[in-house]
């Protein structure tokens, strides 16, 4: 294997959103450990490996399934898929099975996690369900993205990747995991449709039934407003549930929500609905959600500290 086509492979795997699925994981491991449940460093470890090779498979498998749609878009660092099938078709073969052998490694190694940590089948289900959104995101026949429901897979996304955390420290997802995940669902559906937006165009001609496609531009702006301000909001109820040690102080969270919030009101006044325009601010949206995640991971260790 040449040197070009082993950067190619890795290109395929967009790494960039394999930090964010991290930090995710993280959130969920560190909520946990604010509950009140040991760290334990395998099961930390073993648990992100899981999450990990379901993770990395998932561009693998889009980018084969989408690879006659992605023709018609133009990749950017955070949308159009990797291009690199478009342009190297004969990695196809190996971008399908390597996604299929990285799901069986995950699920085997969450067989192994069950049964060496003694947790129930659940967990196993977890990672199950995790894996069959990845594959049939575009995967037929149920192609999610292509029947309207690709948003709410990603969506789900929000209990899936800091559920993994939590569940691989607590052994379980638990009432106060689901009311802290909520505001994470909006954050993740923040993120997807900043991903459509550079996409729109392409996306309707290879058959993409998206909301950006369905609704257009102007309309995925006032979502992107929405989710950002829910995700303040939850932020502002959670606390009066009780179910949190008073150490979380949800103020300061509150706090760190209002940069997608602010975002979204930027962008509804701006109206930046040309591509050009549109591709630069959801950019600017996925850095910052990048930016949220890691300011919450290191709100939660300074709370451990």
């Amino acid at each position: 294997m040449d040197i070009d086509t082993l950067l190619n492979i890795i290109k395929l795997g967009r790494p960039q959103f394999l930090v964010g699925g991290f930090l995710l994981f993280c959130v969920g491991v560190l909520l946990a450990i604010l509950l009140h449940a040991e760290f334990i460093l395998n099961k930390f470890l073993l648990g992100y490996t899981i999450l990990f090779l379901a993770h990395l498979a998932v561009h693998y498998s889009n980018d084969y399934f989408d690879a006659d749609a992605d023709a018609f878009a133009e990749p950017t660092l955070i949308s159009g898929g990797s291009g690199i099938l478009v342009k190297n078709p004969e990695l196809k073969p190996f971008s399908k099975w390597f996604a299929i052998s990285l799901m069986i490694l995950s699920l085997g190694f969450a067989a192994i996690f069950m049964l060496t940590f003694s947790y129930t089948v659940w967990f196993f289900l977890f990672v199950l369900l995790g894996n069959f959104l990845a594959w049939f995101y575009s995967a037929p026949p149920i192609k999610l993205v292509y029947r309207r429901l690709g948003e709410i897979s990603t969506v789900l996304t929000g209990i899936i990747l800091p559920g993994m955390g939590y569940f691989t420290i607590m052994g379980t997802l638990d009432l106060p995991f689901l009311i802290f995940a909520l505001p994470l669902t909006f954050l993740q559906l923040f993120f997807i449709i900043s991903v459509e937006m550079p996409d729109m165009e392409g996306d309707k001609l290879g058959g993409k039934t998206t909301l950006i496609v369905s609704k257009g531009r102007e309309f995925g702006f006032k979502l992107i407003l929405v989710s950002g301000l829910l995700f303040t909001l939850s932020f502002f109820v959670i606390p009066f549930t009780g179910l949190y040690p008073s150490i979380i102080d949800f103020k300061i969270l509150s706090l760190i929500s209002l940069i997608p919030l602010g975002l979204g009101i930027l962008e509804l006044i701006k109206k930046p609905l040309d591509k050009e325009s549109a591709t630069k601010f959801s950019s600017l949206n996925i850095a910052a959600l990048f930016l949220v995640v890691i300011l919450i991971d290191l709100y939660f260790i300074y709370l451990i500290k």
